[in-house]
């Protein structure tokens, strides 16, 4: 066989004990009500079919968009539903659902006595109710919804009706663009010298035929329709981009898209103006008109100016609340406070009142009552945030800072405050006593993680300890906060043969044991008996790292028989060397293999050192880019030296592999060391300076650090190539930065300068893979390339 050019391969499936892995049924998802009396299981296959993905699709302003359904291309669709007492643990079927399930967007009524769902038809989108007491569904509207922009309804406060998003009846026909004559060329311009400095965005329209199509997708007709399915129309067609409801249900802010378009940014940088409603239908008032966004200041903290981040506030009947930037929008500027935070009530009969300033960029706001309230802001430069305890009905009083820390320090993180619903159905801060807040945490630590409860006194900032996860050789989570006040919680707890189940706990009652809530059996059987551990091991700078390893089961530890190791890792930066050492991992976490993971070859005969920590450390003025090889080899080689020393490998038979950034690390590390036999790379970009105004964490652009670009792209040192390097990229990569081009050019680059290289390309596949048929064949291209190079490597 000619072992240049293209070859044709049909999908191909891989070998049994990997096959079994991957076909298998997963437990289903899970929806608790607030009392938690039901639990509903929702249920879906593990992947799409290749025919799904190859139905027709719009790709327009950032969406990608099924014109035949007016929903997602890419949405994920469950097949089966169940309603489940928590008291009795049986499980009862739904009865009433459509033939041929494609369930998705699933959102509890006010009143938690109901669940609405969509359905896709071959036509369109239908709105469907479940009645939880009786387990049945039913059928509201025909398939005549747009869902083009998410979810196409929100329930209103009476739990009786819905607003919902239709297709306009005046919808023009759709443009084939493939069968138009063009009129002209399509010209873009910057006369008047304003800088745009934008990522490089996929699936941006194109021409004006791309601005008339984007245009007649997501325009909607919003009706409002009772359960018994009769409707009548709320507000004429225009581009609807979201619908939200006060608090007590009197009002609704509804946000629209406007003209103009642009071709450099995606849909939610067009302009939009917000505007206030009435249940009727009435304008109260335009409250923000938002141009197009092409320019922003320079640097990840950047923002427009203006009002930004408009939301309800959660503990009062219709009282809005935003952030507006003190610096312009621009981070380079120095300023004593960031942003400024305000509030109105509607129906505005009153000025805006200043709730506070921050020091850094606002990022959100947990209320409490009217003389409490927790505000939160960031930095992502420092990695820095803080959580301001203020008083919302007197601004003069001085807001006090509850923590001011770095977020990438998880081993101090203080956690989240717990919220509970409030009599609007919104969620605010659960306060005890009017002295105290409950927090929760992950509780993470060397040894793993011990989830746990404080309470926080937040008159003088002390703290207690009311709960803390302590299941010997299990890791129990919190999945949900029932009541706290009485300490009622749901956890879920799972060991690395024990597929992960939820349990009620009540925390007040230590000494009894939690009652299991759901029975999911363990589908990957094989796995059983799998070797894990988390290992701990230095750099040559001391940095300490960690990575998760698996041996396989009967594995003989002693006999020290050296295996072929497979090493798959995921670059991080970090501003501090403490917070980059820190160990997120657990030992008892369930072993769940999926496409993404290397975890299936340990049943091949592999070592498998998995999430390896890869941190890139800039402290103080440095970046972590600046020496972003040197650290990139240094983490590798001491993860190697790690389990070498254990016993387990034979350093001339490594692999390494990566997804995306990670992909990026596997081609940097195969042409700046000689560590590794072979490399797997899915989805990477290879090339920086098709990324030049910024990528992943890189702020600086080609222009003010073009030797950090070029040092950094592996396409730039295609001739240090010695190692065989499988490449996969999905033909239809949307990824910001990872268009296939980066792969074709790199596959070209190296077969031209003479390296061992292959690449695959997967029809209709975007930067994470769905058709079933996809997946098994990466899985069988990667088992080929490991077997031939990394196990059965010819001896030097």
């Amino acid at each position: 066989m000619d072992k240049d050019g293209q070859i044709q391969v049909k999908y191909q499936k891989p070998p049994q004990e990997i096959l079994e892995l991957v076909d298998v049924s997963l437990a289903p998802m899970i929806r608790i009500d607030t009392k938690a009396e039901n639990m509903i299981l929702i249920y879906r296959d593990p992947y799409k079919s290749i025919q799904e993905l190859s139905e027709k699709e719009f790709r327009l302003g950032g969406l990608r968009i099924n014109p035949k359904t007016n929903i997602s291309s890419r949405a994920v669709y469950y097949k089966n539903l169940s309603v489940q007492k928590t008291e009795d643990g049986k499980e009862r079927k739904v009865t009433g659902l459509p033939g041929t399930p494609r369930l998705s967007n699933f959102t509890l009524s006010p009143d938690d006595l109901k669940m609405a769902f969509n359905h896709t038809t071959e036509k369109g989108v239908e709105l469907w109710i479940l009645n939880i007491k009786e387990a049945k569904a039913f059928k509201i509207t025909s398939d005549s919804l747009n869902a083009n922009l998410g979810s196409p309804y929100v329930w209103c406060k009476d739990s009786q009706s819905l607003l919902i998003k239709c297709i306009p009846e005046d919808k023009q026909a759709l443009i084939e663009i493939e069968n138009v004559v063009p009129l002209g060329p399509t010209i873009s311009e910057n006369i008047d010298g304003k800088k745009a400095q934008n990522r490089t965005y996929q699936d941006l329209l194109r021409n004006p035929n791309d601005e008339i199509n984007f245009e007649h997708l997501v325009r909607s007709e919003i009706y409002r329709v009772n359960l018994k399915g009769e409707k009548e129309l709320w507000k004429e067609a225009a581009m609807y981009k979201g619908v939200s409801f006060s608090p007590d249900g009197e009002y609704i802010m509804v946000a629209e898209i406007k003209r103009p378009f642009s071709y450099l940014v995606p849909y939610s940088r067009f302009p939009f103006t917000l505007s206030i409603y009435t249940q009727s239908g009435q304008k109260v008032k335009d409250i923000l008109e938002v141009p197009l966004l092409e320019d922003l200041p320079k640097g990840f903290m950047a923002v427009r100016k203006g009002p930004r981040n408009i939301s309800w506030r959660s503990d009062k009947p219709s009282t809005l609340y935003w952030a507006e930037a003190l610096d312009e929008g621009d981070p380079s500027q120095e300023v004593l406070f960031r942003d400024e935070v305000f509030e109105q009530a509607v129906p505005f009969s009153e000025k805006k009142k200043s709730l506070l300033k921050t020091k850094d960029r606002f990022y959100g706001m947990d209320w409490g009552h009217d003389e409490l309230a927790i505000a939160v802001d960031y930095w992502w430069n420092n990695r820095n945030t803080r959580a301001y305890l203020i008083n919302p009905s007197e601004s003069k009083i001085e807001p006090k800072v509850i923590y001011d820390r770095n977020y990438q320090d998880v081993y101090n993180d203080p956690g989240d405050f717990i919220k509970q619903k409030n009599e609007y159905g919104r969620y605010v801060l659960s306060i005890k006593d009017n002295t105290s807040l409950f927090m929760r945490g992950a509780g993470h630590s060397e040894k793993g993680k011990k989830p746990f409860i404080d309470l926080f006194n937040f008159s003088d900032f002390s703290k207690e300890r009311i709960w803390q996860a302590n299941t010997a050789s299990r890791l129990e989570v919190i999945a949900a906060i029932l009541d706290i006040h009485s300490g009622k919680i749901i956890t879920r707890i799972e060991a690395p043969d024990e597929y992960p189940n939820y349990y009620f706990r009540n925390i007040n009652q230590v000494e009894k044991d939690p009652i299991p809530l759901t029975h999911f059996k363990n589908p990957f059987q094989s796995m059983e008996g799998v070797h894990k551990e988390i290992i701990q091991y230095k750099r040559k700078d001391n940095l300490e790292l960690s990575g998760t390893l698996y041996l396989p089961k009967n594995y003989n530890q002693k006999n020290q028989e050296r295996l072929p190791l497979i090493l798959w890792a995921y670059p991080k930066e970090f501003k501090d060397k403490s917070s980059a050492g820190q160990i997120t991992k657990d030992p008892n976490e369930f072993i769940y293999p999926y496409y993404g993971s290397p975890i299936y070859w340990v049943t091949r005969g592999y070592a498998v050192l998995d999430d390896a920590s890869f941190p890139i450390v800039g402290e103080n003025e440095q970046e972590p880019n600046d020496t972003f090889i040197d650290q990139l080899v240094g983490n590798a080689e001491a993860a190697i030296n790690a389990v070498y020393e254990l016993g387990y490998i034979d350093k001339e038979r490594v692999a390494v592999g990566g997804h995306s950034y990670g992909a990026f690390m596997t081609a940097n590390l195969l042409s700046h060391s000689n560590l590794f036999a072979a490399g797997i790379a899915r989805s990477g970009a290879y090339n920086r300076t098709l990324t030049p105004f910024g990528f992943q964490s890189e702020e600086r652009n080609y222009w003010e650090a073009p030797s950090i670009y070029n040092t950094m792209s592996p396409f730039m040192h295609s001739e240090k190539m010695k190692t065989p390097l499988l490449l996969i990229h999905g033909e239809a990569d949307n990824n910001s930065g990872t268009y296939p081009m980066q792969s074709e050019r790199y596959f070209n680059a190296l077969k031209g300068l003479g390296a061992t290289v292959r690449l695959v390309m997967l029809p209709k596949e975007s930067h994470g893979y769905a058709a079933k048929e996809s997946i098994l064949h990466i899985l069988w291209e990667q088992d080929r390339w490991l077997e031939k190079y990394v196990k059965n490597k010819e001896k030097k």
